[in-house]
């Protein structure tokens, strides 16, 4: 797949807001996103439909849709920040216009469900997003989180080659096997990731990167996704995996027999016998590493880098 580049934003420049899964439980939140945006000198424009509920989504499929549509088709809007994860964004997948998203690639911004959009329009178009912070969880409280904002605003206002993706407190990586690989870096949510296999919306991992993160799976569940990755011939594909954040990844049941999420991990990754990183602080986190997903990254495990390889925005 050639790689698409947005082009980077500038100050002034119009910001889109949507909510392509669900709506935040407080509404305030993203009046809130909105004024931190126009503090910094950015323009934006909330999604028609934005505030909308069904449910455990934002709105009818159809209005987040046309949310999704409008902000690629109106020329004025230079990126799109997503509003929250939550549920609902695969349930557009095939109803996308992907020829509209391609012929005006912007920059898209999210994380955790949004893992689904970002999965299906990097196969379907080859256009670089990033897995990075969401204006109601994470751009909204008075003290926005100085990491997470420096890191994410210098991979999309920059044209330069990124480097090395390194740890808040330069925190040392997690060294589970040794070596080191090239390939794209793609991957995102665990369970999102794990529910679009069998279907054309998978990224191709072959020769890639394997970026994984995920949120309240207990360890048999977290074991469930990686054995179907491992079934499914993906963890034999990529060349390589990093590990992010598994949130409150345990078993609740203190009466219940588990495994601990790391005996999981290394029962999948110790012998894996390519480079895998763990501790590679992306996920649902405060401070929060945004990846660019379908770049060129190096990897690795021995000197435990994480380097991407070239700029993500033109």
């Amino acid at each position: 797949m050639r790689t698409l580049k947005p082009k980077k934003i500038q100050k002034g420049d119009l910001i889109g807001i949507i909510s392509p899964a669900s709506s935040p439980d407080d509404l305030t939140r993203i009046e809130k996103g909105v004024t931190y945006l126009e503090k910094l000198g950015y323009r934006t424009e909330v999604g028609k439909h934005v505030g909308k509920e069904r449910g455990y989504l934002a709105g009818e499929d159809s209005e987040r849709l046309e949310d999704i549509h409008y902000m690629f088709r109106n020329k004025n809007i230079k990126a799109i920040f997503c509003l929250r994860g939550g549920y609902g964004s695969a349930r557009l997948l095939d109803k996308l216009n992907y020829k509209l998203i391609k012929q005006n690639p912007k920059i898209l911004v999210g994380y955790s469900d949004i893992t689904a959009l970002q999965a299906a329009i990097y196969s379907k178009t080859g256009l670089v997003t990033f897995a990075g912070p969401m204006l109601a969880v994470d751009f909204w409280q008075d003290e926005v989180n100085e990491f997470t904002e420096e890191n994410f605003w210098k991979l999309i206002t920059s044209n330069k080659k990124i480097g090395k993706l390194i740890n808040p407190n330069e925190e040392k990586f997690f060294i589970l096997s040794k070596g080191s690989a090239k390939g794209k870096i793609l991957g995102g949510n665990l369970a999102v990731l794990v529910s679009l296999l069998g279907t054309k919306y998978f990224p191709k991992m072959k020769g890639e990167i394997l970026m994984i993160e995920d949120i309240g799976e207990p360890p048999y569940r977290v074991d469930r996704f990686l054995n179907q990755l491992r079934l499914s011939n993906i963890l034999n594909s990529v060349s390589g995996v990093i590990l992010g954040r598994f949130v409150d990844c345990y078993e609740n049941d203190s009466a219940k027999k588990s495994l601990s999420l790391n005996q999981v991990i290394i029962d999948y990754f110790e012998n894996l016998k390519k480079p895998v990183l763990y501790n590679f602080k992306h996920g649902h986190i405060a401070e929060n590493l945004t990846v660019p997903f379908g770049l060129k990254c190096n990897l690795n495990a021995s000197r435990g880098i994480v380097e991407i390889l070239e700029n993500a925005v033109l």
